[in-house]
């Protein structure tokens, strides 16, 4: 008898209709995504302007499902409480350009949500490594952050193999999630790779078919 392959999906909204928001939303949690995905931007840390903690207060109005925000701004610090009283669950933040990201964890921890350390893909792991105890899991960026809808950076499994091997010569249980170009192609590599967490915005709100049958296939990529 084969065991049951265990691994999250998590929703990216920044590829929803937002015209039909709640229906979105419902949609990807019928089909059975693990939680839903907020990525917000700022214009400065990454060249792209997205959303705020309104929208994560009315992602959580709408679903029951665990509220994922990262955070893709300067001075993260300034803002999580805001995220956490929105009713973010986790809040993600870059290593990149952030002086006090062990502080910006613990407070987060503090606060009642998971705390994500957030990894670019040209970043090297040992910028992390002073961080790595902070953490409650850790995303690997698979393509450049600031748009939706990039190709998939091969490159970057390297790094998830690496950082998974990290995680297992300290005994930690923190995971790993990815973010970036995942679909029924990618999201194997990555879990082979060592990752459990994907991040799916495209290939599962701008399915051909159904936001349905794109977690189906999700799903079914690992057999």
């Amino acid at each position: 008898m084969s065991s049951k392959i265990n691994f999250d999906i998590s929703a990216s909204i920044l590829a929803a209709d937002f015209r039909n928001l709640e229906r979105e939303v419902k949609a990807a949690e019928s089909a059975g995504v693990d939680n839903i995905h907020v990525d917000v931007m700022d214009g400065v840390f990454v060249p792209n302007i997205s959303m705020g903690p309104m929208i994560v207060e009315t992602c959580k109005k709408i679903t029951e499902l665990p509220i994922d925000v990262h955070l893709m701004i300067i001075n993260p610090e300034k803002y999580i409480e805001a995220f956490q009283h929105a009713g973010a669950d986790r809040i993600s933040i870059h290593i990149e350009n952030n002086p006090v990201v062990n502080v910006t964890l613990k407070r987060i921890q503090a606060l009642g949500c998971k705390a994500g350390l957030v990894i670019n893909p040209e970043t090297d792991l040992d910028l992390i490594e002073g961080s790595l105890i902070f953490a409650d899991f850790f995303l690997i960026m698979t393509v450049h952050p600031g748009f939706g809808g990039q190709l998939f950076i091969n490159e970057t499994l390297q790094k998830i193999v690496a950082l998974n091997e990290i995680i297992k010569q300290l005994g930690i249980a923190q995971f790993i999630q990815v973010d970036g170009g995942i679909n029924p192609e990618t999201l194997p590599a990555c879990y082979h790779a060592g990752a459990r967490d994907f991040v799916a915005g495209n290939s599962i709100f701008n399915h051909p078919r159904s936001i349905q049958e794109a977690v189906l296939e999700l799903r079914e990529s690992i057999k």
